[in-house]
């Protein structure tokens, strides 16, 4: 059975919206693959399809279900459900078997492999790479189809460990008022940051989300994340892990942290801070009053001009 056959199932309104959908979704995937040349996958596509066209009962959500976790099982992405904490302070997988501790294990060693991860922040889903590694860098911009001059934002878990890659021109004090929080926060790149990462700029946006499972993977890893919105470039930001599934092939591992709380879609308020005693705000986000009253008013900084 051949794509045609596949693009006409899924237009077809008889079939049930959500297996339509899936139809799609597979059709995208193995497009993606056939780079790959992975006919395994190829043969996958073919066998949901003619188990579709030959059934005449309906599709429960449970079944679409299904037939996701055994595309993404083929395709080795794997989609970890963390709990929210429970009393103990310690977050679990859905099945109660394998603790925080273990998803993080399993994320850090995927990006340590050279892999691109779907991670929970405190304001939309993110991908996220090794900032040093200059291949996993390139795979995040192919992944999202990202253009190459639009840079990416690191992510670190303290906030000494901006110090290291970035040239602070601000007090401490200034960045623990707004850090952890759904704030980037723009300074001059220090030497040690990969070349690679943003090569047209001399700035880099950090962050240190308001999300304890993302302070832990920085730690793990032991180096920054490139960080970056879970979609295809330039489509809505993401609040839940089932709205970017198109790019779960292409993933390694799929943290899923639940609904984001805010559900603004807005992401982090943007502030460029490489300008002593000044500040610019580059993408108003979903902080910007807060932020702006701490910068100006509480800190003193004044607007720097356009020029």
């Amino acid at each position: 059975m051949n794509s045609d056959v596949l693009l006409l199932l899924a237009l077809d309104p008889e079939v049930p919206p959500s297996l339509r959908l899936w139809l799609l979704r597979v059709l995208q995937h193995a497009v993606w693959q056939r780079s790959d040349s992975s006919s395994q996958l190829m043969r996958r596509v073919r066998g949901i399809a003619a188990v579709l066209a030959a059934s005449t009962t309906s599709y429960s959500s449970a079944a679409v279900r299904r037939l996701r976790a055994e595309m993404c099982k083929e395709l080795k992405t794997r989609v970890l459900r963390l709990l929210a904490p429970a009393a103990t302070g310690a977050a679990e997988l859905q099945s109660g078997h394998t603790d925080g501790a273990e998803i993080l294990k399993c994320a850090a060693k995927a990006l340590k492999e050279g892999h691109v991860v779907a991670v929970p922040t405190d304001t939309i889903y993110g991908l996220a790479c090794l900032a040093q590694n200059s291949d996993a860098v390139r795979r995040i911009y192919s992944i999202k189809g990202r253009n190459g001059q639009k840079p990416l934002a690191i992510c670190v878990g303290e906030i000494q460990d901006i110090y290291r890659y970035c040239k602070v021109k601000v007090k401490e004090e200034l960045l623990a008022d707004l850090l952890p929080g759904p704030v980037t926060l723009v300074f001059e790149r220090s030497e040690v940051l990969n070349t690679d990462l943003n090569p047209f700029t001399p700035l880099v946006g950090v962050r240190i989300p308001d999300h304890a499972f993302m302070r832990q993977l920085c730690q793990m890893c032991g180096e920054p994340l490139a960080l970056t919105s879970a979609n295809i470039s330039s489509h809505t930001s993401t609040v839940e892990v089932h709205e970017f599934q198109e790019l779960w092939p292409r993933l390694a591992v799929v943290v899923d942290g639940g609904p984001i709380g805010d559900q603004s879609r807005l992401g982090s308020t943007v502030v460029d801070l490489s300008v002593p005693d000044r500040y610019r705000i580059i993408r108003p986000g979903c902080a910007l009053s807060s932020t702006v009253d701490l910068v100006e008013h509480k800190h003193g900084l004044s607007v720097q001009l356009e020029e």
